[in-house]
């Protein structure tokens, strides 16, 4: 394969002329640059449109192991080293085993240790990113040395030691999700380098060539399976087999009876291995009857043991799930595709409350289809105004039904009490939401007349969405407000009209330096008034971490 590598050109502080030395193992898309000095260990791979320059700053050192992504820009000045694993001085030092995302710039002088990973256009110059830190992205990382093991949140600015020194430690989540892209890459690489060599990629060819999807069943026998019906399965669910074995996906059952199920304690019926779609049916008919009078629910597996498209297809009174149909999940290249991440509720199935208001519960079902995670939150009528919540039980599910009972029973359990719902980003370590559901008057919010939503933004920042009546303010806005105010936060607001709403282009309204509540509710008025017709939403602000806690829409056009 063609490798885009030169030598260093000749310069007023060097003329050695230096060439890359890569080692064999290694892939480099012919559409990188690699020029000067830099050695590659083995097993990396550097994916398209990466510049990796050692014509100024001088040598790069990159680990064995490592991936650096496309649009990853890695160079340095003349003048500044750091000292090396090996104690020799780097412009720019990579460990082994790390992660140099897309569109990342690391900028000699600069370390970065090994099992480190730097999250998406996130910036490491003129410092030393200890072994095992977890930079996520857009952060900037400037004249500081961050101890190993740290976790550095996405949008942070370090530009002081102490800053550095205070950040928190990795969690083993984290760690995981490092690693987890790490093995990614290195299957990437292996994939690169098949592709290249005709001998490892004729095979392949070969295989795909005789129409067999991931598990053994030829397209052919899913094509005469067509007619395939069944007198306990409906139409839609059929179809749904048919497409998650045509997709190469295994398929996968679980039962649960009436008492088990508000707590999700699923357990799984006997496995299907099928050599035709006939055999999976029989075996989803077979479950069924061996589990009448309980849930019973279908689901694929892909190659990652992830699970696609959870449905529920039997209920306690015998009802087989039944949507209007069954349509293949389609992505954005039109090609039919879906991927879970264990993010799906659980069973596809809408559920009431009767404690909680249709559209909270829509607003949970959102959250969950997003990847955010639950949390509730109580406090009584005295400690309201201080801002000092207490957390209910944790809900460790992304069952909509089981989320739904675990607020229901906080609810319960804390009547007389104000409580509220919490939307968590896990990766970002952050708060996207806070929606108060009930009050000590016992009246759960929104009610009907003040819907809450939630959507995504171009930042990806999640934006829940709270009415304001005229140039007023609801009091679930007035109540976020004082909330913000008693955690030390500090508040602005944003402005966009309907046009550049769907693109996210927000405009500052202005900070809001407020001395107390009214002047606050005030400020916020003011802007209601100023920008009627447009949408305008809350901005709060950690001034410590420099990053938003909270976006709430408080009115619409």
């Amino acid at each position: 394969m063609a490798v885009r590598s030169t030598a260093a050109p000749p310069t007023p502080w060097s003329r050695n002329l230096a060439e890359p030395k890569i080692h064999e193992s290694t892939f480099v898309h012919p559409f990188s640059n690699i020029i000067g000095d830099v050695y590659v260990g083995a097993n990396v791979i550097i994916a398209p449109g990466t510049s990796i320059r050692a014509d100024e700053g001088t040598p790069f050192y990159i680990g064995e192991n490592t991936n650096i992504q496309d649009g990853v820009v890695i160079h340095g000045l003349e003048q500044g080293r750091v000292i090396g694993d090996d104690q020799n001085k780097y412009s720019v030092w990579i460990g082994e085993n790390a992660s140099i995302t897309h569109m990342a710039l690391i900028h000699g002088p600069a370390y970065v240790g090994e099992n480190s990973f730097i999250g998406f256009r996130s910036t490491v110059f003129n410092a030393r990113v200890g072994a095992g830190c977890i930079v996520m992205m857009h952060a900037l990382i400037q004249d500081v040395e961050i101890p190993p093991g740290k976790y550095v949140p996405s949008g942070s600015i370090i530009t002081n030691q102490q800053q550095a020194d205070r950040l928190p430690d990795v969690q083993d989540q984290d760690e995981e999700f490092a690693h987890h892209v790490v093995g990614i890459n290195q299957a990437l690489r292996t994939g690169y380098r098949c592709a290249a060599d005709s001998k490892c990629i004729a095979p392949i060819r070969d295989e795909n060539a005789k129409s067999y999807t991931g598990n053994g069943i030829t397209v052919l026998e899913l094509e005469r399976s067509s007619k395939v019906s069944s007198n306990s399965l409906g139409a839609e669910t059929i179809e749904q087999v048919r497409y998650l074995l045509n997709q190469g996906y295994k398929i996968g059952t679980e039962h649960v009876d009436q008492r088990r199920f508000r707590t999700g304690s699923w357990t799984s019926c006997q496995p299907i291995e099928p050599r035709s779609m006939g055999e999976a049916i029989a075996a989803l008919e077979s479950c069924l009857r061996d589990h009448s009078g309980e849930y019973v629910r279908l689901f694929g597996i892909d190659n990652g043991r992830r699970r696609v498209l959870e449905t529920i297809i039997q209920r306690p009174d015998g009802v087989v799930s039944t949507a209007a149909s069954f349509k293949a999940p389609a992505s954005s290249n039109g090609n039919s595709s879906y991927h879970s991440n264990g993010n799906g509720n659980g069973n596809g199935h809408s559920s009431a409350s009767g404690a909680l208001s249709t559209e909270t519960v829509d607003q949970i079902r959102q959250l969950l289809a997003g990847g955010y995670k639950i949390g509730t939150e109580h406090v009584d009528e005295r400690r309201f105004r201080t801002g000092s919540w207490q957390s209910c039980e944790p809900i460790n599910s992304s069952s909509a039904n089981e989320v739904i009972a675990a607020l229901e029973d906080c609810i319960t359990n804390h009547q007389g009490e104000y409580v509220r719902l919490i939307g968590i980003d896990t990766k970002a370590k952050r708060r996207v939401l806070e929606s108060i559901i009930q009050r000590p008057n016992g009246q759960a919010a929104p009610s009907s007349s003040q819907k809450k939503s939630f959507s995504s933004t171009s930042s990806a920042n999640a934006t829940a969405t709270a009415t304001a009546t005229n140039t007023r303010l609801s009091s679930e806005v007035v109540d976020q407000l004082r909330g913000l105010l008693a955690g030390g936060y500090k508040i602005s607001a944003e402005h966009v009209d309907g046009r550049r709403f769907r693109t996210g282009s927000w405009s500052s309204c202005g900070q809001i330096e407020a001395r107390s509540d009214r002047e606050a509710i005030a400020a916020l008025e003011s802007y209601l008034a100023e920008y009627q017709g447009e949408y305008v939403r809350l901005i709060g602000i950690d001034p410590k971490a420099k990053r938003r806690v909270l976006e709430t829409i408080i009115q619409r056009p």
